[in-house]
């Protein structure tokens, strides 16, 4: 009995030893794996914070992503132009009447909401601002912008509207990456802010062999914010350069609905002009 006793001790104690060790390495894989958790969790704040940290070092990658069958954003887009852009911009191609048929505006909401007092629906799209007078004030005439977006593009409008930032050398207090040295001052500053454009300084070689300094755009910084979140007011650009993309060829999603069937016509006759072609060389042969 003493022998059997001793002999079950020997195993218990036996147990005891092997599972303390493995109690031990579940212990450490389990601490490996957590630490494995936080330093990917920092490694993504460290992104994260690396990526806010260098806001807008990415813009000439940005897209306006337009679509003029959004009716909405197309509508939101001409209410957005006639309360911040048509102070100093016209649209002398396209008629008040134009635009509301197309954006399905009713003619009692286009004559109250959306047209200037005096004038009619059935006028062009001018603004009021005398040419002489913008050429005093801002040293040219502001461009007229029914065709801007065929001319320039979509991106090119939407990167503009989105990289204003604050100079005190310029006489309107601010300055463009898209358009440098731009004429036109930040009319959106309240409702986006105010940001300053970080420049590093960079080494360049020139023609004659000899390096001067040059400074590039590396990120924007928040000085205020605006009225509306980062979120409101990209969407809020974006509904603009909508509407100036609809603007600029009113019937552009009808003439790609049609293309479809004109396509499609194509097609038909093509396969009807071989069978005809099959036929008549039957004999030939």
């Amino acid at each position: 009995m003493r022998t059997d006793a001793g002999r079950s001790a020997r195993r218990r104690a036996a147990c005891g030893a092997v599972r303390q060790p493995r109690a031990l390495l579940a212990a450490a894989f389990l601490a490996a794996v957590l630490a494995h958790g936080a330093a990917a969790g920092a490694a993504e704040e460290s992104a994260a914070a690396g990526e806010a940290a260098k806001f807008g070092a990415d813009w000439q990658s940005w897209h306006a992503n337009t679509n003029v069958t959004d009716m909405p954003s197309v509508q939101r887009g001409a209410r957005n132009f006639v309360s911040y852009c048509l102070g100093c911009h016209g649209l002398k191609y396209q008629r008040w009447s134009r635009l509301g048929t197309d954006l399905s505006i009713p003619n009692e909401l286009l004559e109250k909401d959306l047209v200037p007092p005096g004038d009619k629906s059935t006028d062009y799209i001018l603004t009021t601002m005398p040419a002489k007078d913008a050429e005093t004030w801002f040293g040219k005439a502001p461009p007229d912008l029914t065709l801007m977006a065929r001319a320039r593009g979509g991106n090119y409008l939407y990167q503009y509207l989105e990289t204003f930032y604050v100079d005190p050398t310029r006489q309107t207090g601010a300055n463009n990456l898209r358009l440098p040295a731009t004429a036109m001052p930040h009319v959106l500053s309240e409702l986006e802010g105010l940001k300053r454009a970080v420049f590093r300084d960079v080494m360049k070689k020139g023609e004659g062999g000899q390096f001067s300094h040059e400074p590039v755009f590396d990120h924007f910084e928040i000085i205020a914010p605006g009225r509306m979140s980062a979120a409101e007011y990209d969407s809020f650009v974006r509904d603009t350069v909508n509407f100036l993309d609809y603007v600029s060829e009113p019937t552009q999603a009808a003439r790609r609905a049609l293309g479809v069937w004109v396509v499609l016509f194509l097609l038909l006759f093509t396969w009807l002009a071989w069978l005809m072609k099959r036929e008549y060389w039957r004999d030939v042969h």
